[in-house]
């Protein structure tokens, strides 16, 4: 007989769930403080906002030398990499310096001059990455690996469960979610899609036996502005929000797979269902004007 065990957490500014189903409360407790060491573990070593962390001395040495990082960052790093290629330049790990001047906190909008100087200060074509460390050639640049973060640790604390003798469970970052296993009598998990514009009201529920299933959308950070929505996703080569979609959820292999492709369909615009349609994907997406797009 199985039981299923939840326990909630906080880390990287949110809230966070692991959920196990084993037979005794024991192994539930020791895998899950497992798991969410590992998640604090990858807190500490890469958020932006922790001067200890690798991103701070990335940072800190930017028009300067190259950083050494060990094989993990370079692993990061590469993804990283990769995803400005596979999107066209669009997700871009240096564009976290926009924040400076949008402040989700008040109704108003960066002034364009601000955000001109800015813009020259993003883009990966200004890292230098070789096989043991990276260098930003120009000083005040940064590196925010903000954007797969969550995704990351949400697959890592998976893989730690699963050492840990769990078969059955999840981990939930905030709604990137990556699955242990089904549920102990083989049904899926039933994940919830928030609805966009109703908080707290979800508008499907996508059934989840493997792998791992992300949101990104303009209703989480956002502000309006002449009755305009302004949401936390900033392109890279305006420096201004998307705005073509209110939310696209992904269903992939891992939650970085799932979270990078929600990230990237939501800066493609006009162009996301083309991008989402090549990846193979399950997705649900929701345009600007309400409409559903999806694929099972």
């Amino acid at each position: 007989m199985m039981d299923i065990y939840r326990f909630g957490f906080k880390a990287m500014g949110c809230g966070c769930e692991v959920v196990v189903a084993c037979s005794g409360k024991g192994l539930a407790l020791s895998a899950a403080e497992a798991a969410m060491q590992e998640v604090a573990r990858i807190e500490r070593k890469y958020s932006r906002y922790r001067p200890e962390s690798i991103v701070s001395e990335i940072n800190g040495h930017a028009g300067d030398g190259r950083v050494a990082c060990d094989e993990e960052t370079m692993y990061l790093l590469r993804y990283a990499a990769s995803l400005y290629e596979r999107s066209g330049g669009l997700f871009d790990v240096t564009s976290g310096v926009l924040r400076r001047v949008w402040d989700f906190t008040k109704n108003t909008l960066p002034a364009r001059s601000s955000l001109k100087s800015l813009l020259e200060l993003v883009g990966w074509d200004k890292v230098e990455l070789d096989d043991r460390g990276i260098r930003l050639i120009r000083k005040e640049m940064q590196v925010d690996l903000g954007g797969i973060g969550k995704e990351y640790a949400s697959d890592r604390a998976a893989e730690v469960l699963y050492d840990n003798g769990i078969r059955h469970g999840y981990v939930n970052m905030a709604g990137d979610i990556r699955v242990v296993g089904t549920k102990p009598d083989g049904a899926p998990w039933g994940v919830g899609v928030q609805d966009p514009r109703r908080q707290g009201k979800t508008m499907a529920s996508i059934p989840v036996f493997r792998g791992a299933l992300a949101t990104s959308g303009d209703y989480e950070r956002y502000i309006e502005v002449k009755g305009n929505r302004y949401c936390h996703i900033l392109d890279p080569h305006t420096g201004y929000p998307a705005a073509c979609w209110r939310s696209v959820t992904v269903l992939a292999p891992t939650a970085l797979e799932a979270g990078s492709c929600t990230t990237i369909a939501m800066l493609k615009g006009q162009a996301a269902i083309d991008y989402l349609d090549s990846t193979g994907f399950t997705y649900l997406a929701i345009d600007a004007a309400g409409r559903i797009f999806h694929k099972d």
